[in-house]
């Protein structure tokens, strides 16, 4: 009943910038944690960067001090913003959601929510 829909990938060149979007839709009652994972060919999926309905943010070591991560809690979307791009950057980005969904008139559950992924290349 949460869906997240990812958007902002593309083709830059090293050094370059992009700003990723991830927007949730659906019957939320809350989100607690919105975060950006990414998986290269032949890697393992990786935890980019989490922001928590506290405000409280974290970055793998990788990313740190290039890429900051956003959130717009009146549109229930995150953000990535993304500079000094590497090569080894380039995979595929993917958006996660947890919190509950449903209404004050309806029954409230846990959700865990994961988007369809959005490519991102970076060439040298």
């Amino acid at each position: 009943q949460v869906q997240l829909v990812e958007s902002g990938g593309g083709l830059v060149q090293a050094g370059g910038s992009l700003r990723l979007s991830c927007a949730a839709s659906g019957s939320i009652f809350s989100i607690n944690v919105m975060g950006w994972y990414r998986q290269a060919p032949g890697k393992q999926r990786e935890l980019v960067a989490t922001f928590t309905s506290g405000g409280n943010t974290n970055y793998a070591d990788s990313v740190k001090g290039r890429f900051s991560i956003s959130r717009d809690n009146a549109k229930n979307t995150v953000y990535l913003q993304m500079n000094s791009l590497k090569p080894e950057d380039t995979a595929a980005y993917y958006c996660n959601a947890n919190g509950y969904y449903g209404t004050y008139k309806s029954p409230r559950a846990a959700f865990d929510s994961w988007g369809q992924g959005t490519q991102v290349t970076v060439s040298s």
